[in-house]
């Protein structure tokens, strides 16, 4: 199945589960999170909310970051702080003000579909795995992908830019 079927049935499927207001235990990314910088998401599109676990982290002395969204494709992660203000981007997506540009150690990932093997489908434009690329050779990123259970499809059609997630945490279990 084309990745852009899969993404149109999984984003109605999503859509369904976040209206049942399912909680992911954030206990079970804790445990991954052992570096300092973390970078995170703002939920849109029924994405899992992972603000109040960001938040936590904040509060435990961890610095977080959210992605701003540049030219061709491209994003960068820059620090941000729950008491900083956010601005709309292009798409809609709040993302923060400051010119704080860091590179995270680990990075929450939202996830429109994902398989077995820990390949993920997003919205198409191929903005965390150009992220990824970037850093290969530089710095071990920690890529955690977030998704409901219902999220899983059989195989995700990849191709030679696709980068695989380290560990995917849905509400029932952990992919690694």
């Amino acid at each position: 199945m084309l990745k852009s079927k899969i993404r149109k049935k999984i984003l109605k499927i999503r859509k369904k589960k976040n209206n049942q207001n399912l909680k992911l235990s954030f206990s079970k990314i804790s445990k991954y999170i052992k570096k300092k910088i973390v970078g995170g998401y703002f939920p849109v599109n029924s994405e899992i909310d992972t603000l109040d676990f960001l938040k936590k982290l904040e509060q435990n002395g961890k610095q977080i970051c959210l992605p701003v969204v540049k030219n061709n494709n491209k994003m960068d992660f820059y620090l941000w702080s729950f008491k900083d203000l956010l601005k709309l981007n292009k798409f809609g997506i709040p993302e923060p003000e400051t010119n704080k540009k860091v590179i995270p150690d680990v990075v929450l990932v939202p996830l429109v579909a994902f398989d077995g093997k820990l390949y993920r489908i997003g919205y198409g434009g191929g903005y965390y795995d150009r992220y990824f690329s970037k850093f290969k050779s530089k710095k071990k990123i920690l890529k955690i992908g977030i998704a409901h259970s219902s999220q899983k499809v059989s195989k995700v059609p990849i191709n030679k830019f696709d980068k695989k997630m380290d560990v995917i945490i849905t509400e029932k279990y952990i992919l690694k």
